[in-house]
């Protein structure tokens, strides 16, 4: 999967590099729930009563003449993400180490930041009915004021005079005093009815029932469409589409993969295990980065969805020699070091080969390997087109993983960006990369070994539909029954699943909506 477009040989692990620790408690804050006394201002938050680990550490000249240092930093990323198209995983976590925003105050910007963008297409419903005029018609300032506080008043336990009064602080430190009192105006109105009126307000003035999705549950109405038909080849289709959409709204839980022969369990102690993949962790709670199996590489931040495709790829039986694995499109190298050290396991002679056309990722690709280089030696990170790898090492692999480039759409969760910069004309480009780079990663398996073909989109067109068109090319490739090898690897049956596709669905597993389909050359 691409990080925003077409990356020839580049891949990306979902959740692989997704650090969103400390978002489910993130409500708790400003009045919430857990914080004892509903919120009157900043002069009221009783800062001085907090353990120092919860406590942002700015002066109080700072935060008068700056606002909140949370809701800031919550809107100083918005501004990044929007103008610079990067994404909102690599950008926060920076900004709250230089402004030394910690505990829950790192927590409540986690929150306020994804939520809002996860949102973004309900709230500027929400926007433009109170305020009576297109959103299109805002400053971009002014509108992401906006959506921050609507997300304070409608989703999350934010006490609406806080929330209000707040956001407008932070509009008038950031646009100026007139749009302060437009800021002020139509959050007033916003907080006249509840969530569930508003929703009720604008499913009602939906033509249809996908557009009634899209504007309720905030997805593009192609994306709402496209998980529609993707639904009805796993499962019951609507029955569960808008649970579907829901889960792609809810703050995803912080994922940990143990490496084989580099960690256990005992390592990150603050985690329990994961239901399905059992080199799963779930962080209860905390910043991943704290954890030193983490600081070092022996244990990585991974969705376990991610985690089953890779132990799936590995745990394929073959005749033969089964030394030489590829991974055409490592980065940033999630599912590269784990399938790494399941070949240590296997084979401590054996050699890895993770190859990354993008040389600032395949330097992540490297940080990834680091540890298991301990267990395995014989790793090669290369910078390199995967397309042409099947020319180049024609039959050399006896295992292939391709995680393609993709749109994301399985991901939203963890990448709310994706659903607003993705079209349905990014299919056409994606799809061809698709197609020829699982026709090298084929070319580049010797006879009777398997490729793995792997996105991290649901997608017709970017999963099945790649792989059949493909098979119909290609003589002699098979598909294997990839349900029936999971069943191998999982912890636990995964029983609503139809083979020969694997597709992981956030509101059935819990994992992003990765798909695997498994090849035998």
């Amino acid at each position: 999967m691409s990080d925003g477009g077409p990356n020839r040989g580049g891949g990306r692990d979902s959740g692989g590099a997704d650090r969103e620790s400390g978002s489910g408690s993130a409500g708790e804050r400003r009045g919430g729930r857990g914080s004892g006394r509903p919120a009157q201002g900043r002069g009221s938050r009783d800062r001085g009563r907090r353990p120092d680990s919860q406590r942002t550490a700015s002066r109080p000249a700072d935060r008068s003449r700056g606002g909140d240092p949370a809701r800031r930093a919550a809107y100083d990323v918005l501004r990044s993400v929007a103008a610079t198209d990067a994404y909102a995983n690599l950008v926060l976590p920076p900004v709250l180490t230089e402004r030394r925003i910690r505990g829950r105050d790192a927590a409540f910007a986690t929150e306020l930041t994804y939520g809002t963008l996860r949102l973004q297409g309900r709230y500027d419903a929400v926007i433009a009915h109170a305020a009576q005029r297109d959103v299109g018609s805002l400053d971009a300032e002014v509108l992401d004021v906006l959506r921050l506080g609507a997300h304070q008043l409608l989703g999350m336990r934010v006490p609406g005079h806080a929330a209000v009064s707040e956001t407008v602080g932070l509009a008038r430190a950031t646009c100026g005093t007139g749009p302060s009192q437009l800021v002020n105006a139509v959050l007033r109105r916003i907080s006249e009815r509840s969530l569930p009126e508003w929703l009720d307000l604008l499913g009602a003035e939906a033509d249809d029932e996908t557009a009634r999705l899209a504007v309720t549950q905030s997805h593009p109405a192609w994306v709402v469409r496209a998980m529609r038909s993707a639904l009805a080849r796993t499962g019951p289709g609507d029955g569960d589409l808008e649970a579907l959409l829901e889960a792609d709204n809810a703050s995803p839980s912080v994922n940990l993969v143990v490496r084989p022969g580099l960690a256990g369990p005992e390592d990150a102690p603050d985690a329990v295990p994961g239901r399905w993949a059992p080199t799963a962790l779930v962080l209860r709670g905390g910043d991943p980065g704290a954890i030193e199996a983490v600081r070092t590489g022996r244990i990585g931040v991974q969705d376990e969805g991610s985690q089953l495709v890779a132990l799936a790829a590995a745990a394929v039986a073959i005749e033969g020699a089964d030394h030489t694995w590829l991974d055409l499109c490592a980065g940033p190298g999630g599912k590269a070091a784990l399938s790494a050290a399941l070949l240590a396991a296997r084979a401590p002679d054996g050699r890895f080969v993770a190859n990354e056309v993008a040389e600032h990722r395949a330097r992540l690709v490297e940080r990834s390997m680091a540890a298991v280089r301990q267990v395995l030696p014989g790793i090669e990170v290369r910078t390199g087109d995967g397309r042409e790898i099947g020319t180049s090492e024609p039959g050399r692999y006896d295992r292939v993983l391709v995680d393609v480039p993709c749109t994301g759409l399985g991901a939203l969760r963890r990448r709310p960006e994706s659903r607003w910069r993705r079209s349905p004309s990014d299919l056409a480009t994606l799809g061809q990369l698709q197609r020829e780079l699982l026709t090298s990663a084929l070319a580049a398996t010797r006879a009777g070994g398997v490729v793995a073909y792997v996105t991290c989109s649901p997608h017709l067109a970017e999963t099945r539909f790649v792989v059949e068109d493909v098979l119909k090319r290609t003589a002699g490739a098979t598909l294997v029954d990839a349900v029936e090898v999971l069943a191998g690897v999982s912890a636990e049956p995964l029983g609503d699943l139809r083979g020969p596709y694997v597709q992981l669905w956030p509101h059935r597993h819990g994992t992003d909506a990765m798909f695997l389909a498994l090849i035998r050359a």
